[in-house]
């Protein structure tokens, strides 16, 4: 199995950086809804002036892309797509969230949606290239 994996150390180490990035941005949006005096399972207002609202939804976001990142990830490492694209394609895709959940606290709409492109462009070629490698 090792060495099936070996190649990719790179991807697998970006999907633990994820899985750690999401740990983050739970306890920034407990920690925010903490200090905002927040009813646990209440509604979070839509109001992008409040860091709560923000936060949350930089998690939320976050949730929302990373089973395809996952799933593509080991997609990738199981065609045996090439290495150095799928590893590079992975961080891309961690950049990509590491800035849109940064701009998202700052409240950087155009930043932020520049960041969310990189990952969504990072996960469609994942796709590409894994498919490119089952077709081989």
């Amino acid at each position: 199995m090792y060495e099936l994996l070996y190649p990719y150390s790179a991807t697998v180490l970006a999907m633990g950086v994820t899985a750690g990035l999401m740990l983050i941005q739970m306890l920034v949006a407990d920690v925010a809804g903490i200090r905002a005096g927040h009813v646990p399972g209440a509604p979070v207002a839509a109001d992008h002036g409040s860091f709560l609202f923000r936060a949350t939804r930089a998690h939320a976001n976050t949730n929302e892309s990373v089973t395809a990142f996952a799933l593509l990830a080991l997609f990738g490492i199981f065609t045996a797509a090439t290495a150095s694209w799928l590893n590079g394609l992975a961080w891309c895709y961690v950049a990509g969230r590491v800035g849109h959940m940064l701009c998202y606290y700052l409240d950087q709409r155009l930043a932020r949606s520049t960041f969310f492109t990189v990952s969504l462009l990072a996960l469609v070629g994942m796709l590409v290239i894994g498919i490119a490698a089952w077709l081989r």
